[in-house]
């Protein structure tokens, strides 16, 4: 029964990451889709806390969430199968097409193909956080998550505090603070 499994993570983060053009941005909406939606590796809090963690963490996102649910899903195995499935395509392809859209990258179609598909991008992000947020309210509150959102704004913008130091301390928060409430 494992290698059905196996199949299903292969796919899910396969199809995830060949259809998400643009790098993580792109691909997150996606592997949300087939995480939490399709398969049901992860719930919505578990994705929220995968992302931020994986956020905090250097390097590519999208390798970190296919390492983290591939090892939740079928242990070791799973991990090399969900890696091997988000970053093969990628490697594959800049193999193939390095050369191709180097002689056309000066071509309109090639600019317009990049310019079109970028307010795709946004709105998909869109989508997820509206999903996350969603989901955050439903546990600790509108007011609680206005003021998180408020605070980590003002960090990041006004602070200027580094995103990966917000991600920490809103762990540490909800790990003293809303753990000790919900005790």
């Amino acid at each position: 029964m494992d290698w059905i499994e196996w199949i299903h993570l292969f796919l899910g983060f396969l199809i995830s990451n060949v259809l998400g053009y643009g790098g993580g941005p792109a691909s997150i909406p996606l592997m949300y889709q087939e995480i939490v939606t399709h398969y049901g590796w992860l719930t919505d809090p578990q994705f929220s806390n995968m992302l931020a963690l994986g956020n905090a963490l250097p390097g590519p996102i999208a390798t970190k969430i296919a390492a983290y649910v591939g090892y939740e899903v079928a242990g070791w195995a799973g991990l090399v199968i969900a890696l091997a499935a988000t970053i093969l395509p990628s490697a594959i392809a800049l193999i193939l097409l390095l050369q191709l859209l180097q002689r056309f990258r000066k071509s309109n179609a090639v600019k317009g193909i990049t310019i079109l598909v970028q307010p795709v991008i946004a709105i998909m992000m869109v989508t997820l956080t509206w999903q996350i947020a969603s989901s955050s309210i439903s546990l600790i509150g509108i007011w609680q998550a206005l003021i998180i959102a408020a605070v980590a704004f003002w960090l990041m913008q006004r602070r200027k505090i580094h995103p990966a130091l917000v991600i920490l301390c809103a762990f540490a928060y909800g790990g003293i603070a809303i753990g000790v409430f919900h005790l």
